[in-house]
């Protein structure tokens, strides 16, 4: 349903047209979103369904966590933080999407892409996880120009629309599928934490992913208040990240909890 409740927080916080869902992990909760259907480009958030394709490739037999290779040169490109992992490097696919996850790292991201297939990443999270709208296509640039990519159709962009987000972070705080809680820890190991993680009150904690380039910013996981309750909150925005809208997702959050928690704190 829309919510009036989520389009009056985000007036109050300046949040420009975002898309967003709220769903209490409660029995009773409702569960609330506002232009939901709105596609927009998902940026980094695309790392946790293709951590969840590795996890599912996995306990399928089809990968193995532990399986090293080098890493390619072919794959390098800017981070926020410098990346823990150079060419010749042998990473291990735990490893790979873990650093994907609390890092947000590129490299690791694209090694996952060049590892799991992107046609078979897509058809994985669909048929497992029923993320019909997530689909892998290219791989992550830090910088212009893009790195070279030659399995790229050259028109397709990463999906991983706002309703598959909180499907995805509901089946993982759920424990739906197999190795949900070593997500759940990666994404609770967040490094970037200048969003939505600055609205959260003393004892809140907050597993979730990031989304950023000069269009977009996005937030998105899983709350577990001080007191125990829980909720998916995902929000998507077409501003750029600066350090100004960024800053907006946290009086967001604060407004959004504090109301549909019943908490003035």
């Amino acid at each position: 349903m829309e919510s009036s409740l989520l389009q009056e927080c985000a007036r109050r916080a300046g949040l420009r047209r975002p898309a967003v869902i709220w769903e209490p992990l409660e029995p009773g909760g409702e569960p609330l979103a506002l232009d939901a259907e709105r596609t927009i480009y998902p940026a980094s958030t695309i790392k946790t369904p293709l951590a969840a394709a590795a996890l599912l490739l996995a306990a399928r037999g089809e990968r193995r966590l532990d399986e090293r290779r080098s890493v390619r040169a072919e794959n390098l490109t800017l981070n926020d933080a410098p990346s823990p992992i150079e060419p010749g490097y042998a990473a291990s696919l735990e490893e790979l999407c873990r650093y994907a996850i609390d890092r947000s790292d590129n490299v690791a991201t694209n090694e996952l892409f060049d590892r799991l297939g992107r046609e078979r990443a897509t058809a994985i999270v669909r048929e497992e996880l029923g993320l019909a709208g997530t689909a892998f296509h290219r791989k992550l640039s830090g910088s212009d120009p893009l790195i070279a990519d030659p399995q790229w159709d050259g028109e397709h962009r990463n999906a991983h629309p706002v309703r598959d987000a909180a499907r995805l972070f509901r089946l993982i705080a759920e424990r739906a599928f197999p190795g949900a809680e070593f997500l759940e820890g990666w994404l609770g190991e967040q490094r970037w934490n200048d969003k939505l993680s600055l609205g959260l009150s003393a004892g809140d904690r907050f597993a979730h992913k990031t989304g950023d380039t000069s269009e977009v910013t996005h937030d998105g996981g899983i709350l577990t208040t001080g007191d125990g309750r829980r909720a998916v909150i995902v929000v998507y925005t077409e501003m750029p990240s600066t350090p100004e809208n960024n800053a907006r997702f946290g009086t967001f959050m604060r407004l959004l909890r504090n109301e549909a928690f019943g908490d003035s704190t």
